[in-house]
């Protein structure tokens, strides 16, 4: 039995506080999804491994994704003996790769297709950056379409994968899908920006430079907060089509976050990042909005998910 929760907890930052705000079944399929683009995303950084190793393993664990899942458990053997990071979360988290895609195999059937698609082109993206990483394991991103193309990769398809899965069996969501789709991969890009610039003395301290030195940072800043004015306009776009509160909270709180820390990064420069004390702020600020958008609609829409532990403790 997997304890998705916990490895959450070891393995993430911002969506191990933002999922549990999700109603089921959408909590139980985001949070799979998270912990596979989260063993993809280990692969695609492993800084113990050389890059042909890196590349075979990420098409052996596409190959995986359509296979019995004790099938994995020889890469996952594989992974213990010769760690391609130190990071004790992410080894925890490859030991279970097998248990994690037979929580995939059990999802319904829209869902898992949802979700091995979207694993699946964002791990053959990855690829074709490490493809492009020199002797020395270091990768450079020259210009602003090259570091788009690297946030499609790896956040834009993720941004697109939760929309169809926001869309499963909810009918009056239907009505804004093309809208909730063309602004899908600008949320995500959003929030890989602000990760990227947050990050970008230790990405690059380890050989990894996204930001193309030939463009301003406040370039960058500037299409990140263009992306964010996209991501607010997707949550408005879902309260429209009446999703459910706690839907529409994990969108708001994860927007709010990357908004904020924009902020934060624009005012003190590349590096900075939110306290515990803003997160906790900006959390009380989702849901204290909500209640105020649901007490003027007259409605009373109480996600279980909403009063979740990990919030809780946030407040």
């Amino acid at each position: 039995m997997i304890d998705m929760d916990v490895l959450l907890q070891k393995t993430s930052r911002t969506f191990a506080l933002a999922i549990p705000l999700l109603p089921e079944p959408t909590r139980h399929q985001v949070s799979l999804a998270y912990l596979l683009f989260r063993i993809a995303d280990t692969f695609e950084d492993a800084t113990q491994w050389p890059a042909s190793r890196q590349i075979e393993t990420l098409r052996r664990f596409i190959v995986l994704l359509d296979r019995e899942p004790a099938e994995a458990q020889g890469l996952a053997a594989e992974c213990a003996g010769d760690p391609p990071l130190s990071h004790a979360g992410y080894q925890e988290l490859l030991a279970q790769m097998p248990l994690v895609l037979e929580e995939l195999a059990k999802c319904s059937p829209a869902a898992s297709a949802t979700i091995r698609r979207h694993v699946t082109r964002s791990a053959e993206g990855m690829i074709g950056f490490v493809q492009r990483m020199d002797g020395q394991r270091n990768l450079v991103l020259g210009s602003v379409p090259d570091l788009r193309d690297y946030c499609y990769a790896v956040a834009g398809v993720v941004g697109e994968m939760l929309t169809e899965l926001y869309l499963l069996d909810r009918p009056t969501l239907q009505l804004f899908a093309g809208q909730l789709r063309e602004r899908a991969a600008e949320f995500g890009e959003g929030l890989q920006l602000v990760n990227i610039l947050k990050d970008a003395h230790g990405d690059a301290a380890e050989g990894r430079v996204y930001l193309p030195r030939a463009v301003p940072v406040r370039e960058i800043l500037d299409l990140a907060e263009r992306d964010l004015e996209r991501a607010a306009e997707f949550v408005e776009l879902m309260q429209r089509g009446g999703a459910q509160r706690g839907l529409v909270a994990f969108n708001a709180f994860i927007s709010g976050l990357a908004t904020a820390n924009l902020r934060i990064l624009a005012e003190r420069g590349l590096g900075a990042k939110l306290s515990r004390t803003d997160v906790a702020r900006i959390s009380a600020g989702v849901l204290e909005d909500l209640d105020g958008a649901d007490a003027s609609d007259g409605s009373d829409d109480t996600d279980e998910a909403i009063t979740s532990p990990a919030v809780s403790v946030l407040l």
